[in-house]
Order: C-alpha cells, then structure tokens, then sequence
C-alpha cells in the first residue's frame, strides 16, 4: 500500500460507528453532547469518526473488575 492510500481512510457516520461499538445511535449523539463518547470530527452538519479514534475509545473503557474506579 502506498503512502496516499495509507493517509485515506474510510470515515463512518454516526449509524456505521454504533454498528462498529454495539452502542446505538442515539447513545453515540449523547456522549458527543457531554464530551464523554470517542473523538469524532464534523464537516458541517454530518458527524464522522474514525475507525482507530473508535478502537481507541473502546480499549480505554477496558476494565477487569467493577470494584476498580475508572
């Protein structure tokens, strides 16, 4: 793969990113309100995130006990 390739990746709108997570939509739309949710990036009126700003969101909520503070 060459270095334009590498540097083009596929952005998902709010419905194909909570397919990606298992969150729906309109969880997806609320954590955006309260900054709590994954780094997404708007281009005008249309909310898009990156697939790797999603894995890194989803690796962060990790957790192995629910005794353990976040």
């Amino acid at each position: 793969m060459n270095d334009t390739a590498k540097s083009i990746r596929r952005m998902l709108r709010t419905e194909h990113a909570a397919e990606l997570t298992g969150i729906s939509s309109s969880t997806l739309t609320k954590l955006r309100l309260t900054g709590a949710g994954p780094d997404y990036l708007k281009i005008g009126k249309i909310v898009v995130y990156d697939p790797a700003d999603l894995e890194t969101w989803l690796a962060s909520k990790r957790r192995r006990s629910t005794t353990v503070v976040a």
